[in-house]
């Protein structure tokens, strides 16, 4: 049961730092990533579907993105979208291609984007927090339930700590690594 319960709270500490990690992809560095407007939707049809499950989205030169939309009527659509996206962003189109210029980045602008990053690390960290919590009320559930006994609880516990640290230790990481990609120019 104790060994369930690790592996649960493991796994999810993973998932819970690969969603971290989709979600920094969406935060620009030094250069143009075709992922920063993978967060943006466009309705399709009567649903709303991801940009890049309609278009093709590639870094034409180093500080423009091409979007190639597969039907032209969505050309409109996918404008609207990328200006309404919090981006920042000022397509411009010519057919069924749409262009989007991405302006450098400023001194004071990387500067709010380490802030954002560092907030985002802090949600991932919490949610690591959460797991544990959750896993160690588990683990009192069944001490209470008298299925294991307080060394065996205990035991499990500092093994928890341990998946948890090593966690943090590893968010810690993807914070040093994203802030010097932000902060070199």
């Amino acid at each position: 049961m104790i060994f369930n319960i690790k592996n649960n709270a493991k796994e999810r500490m993973n998932k819970s730092i690969e969603v971290l990690k989709n979600n920094l992809t969406k935060i620009r560095t030094g250069r143009v990533q075709p992922s920063i407007l993978f967060g943006i939707s466009v309705e399709y049809y009567g649903s709303v579907t991801p940009l890049n499950q309609i278009a093709n989205i590639i870094a034409e030169d180093a500080c423009t993105l091409a979007i190639t939309v597969f039907n032209k009527g969505l050309v409109s659509k996918v404008e609207k979208a990328i200006l309404q996206s919090d981006l920042g962003l000022n397509p411009m189109s010519s057919g069924t291609v749409i262009r989007v210029p991405i302006p450098t980045l400023t001194k004071e602008r990387r500067k709010n984007l380490v802030k954002i990053v560092r907030v985002e690390i802090e949600s991932g960290r919490v949610a690591i927090r959460n797991i544990r919590r959750d896993a160690n009320s588990e683990l009192k559930i069944l001490l209470q339930d008298k299925k294991i006994s307080k060394d065996e609880e205990r035991r499990g516990q500092d093994e928890i700590q341990n998946i948890t640290n090593k966690s943090i230790k590893e968010i810690e990481l993807i914070l040093v690594k994203k802030e010097t990609e932000l902060t070199e120019f």
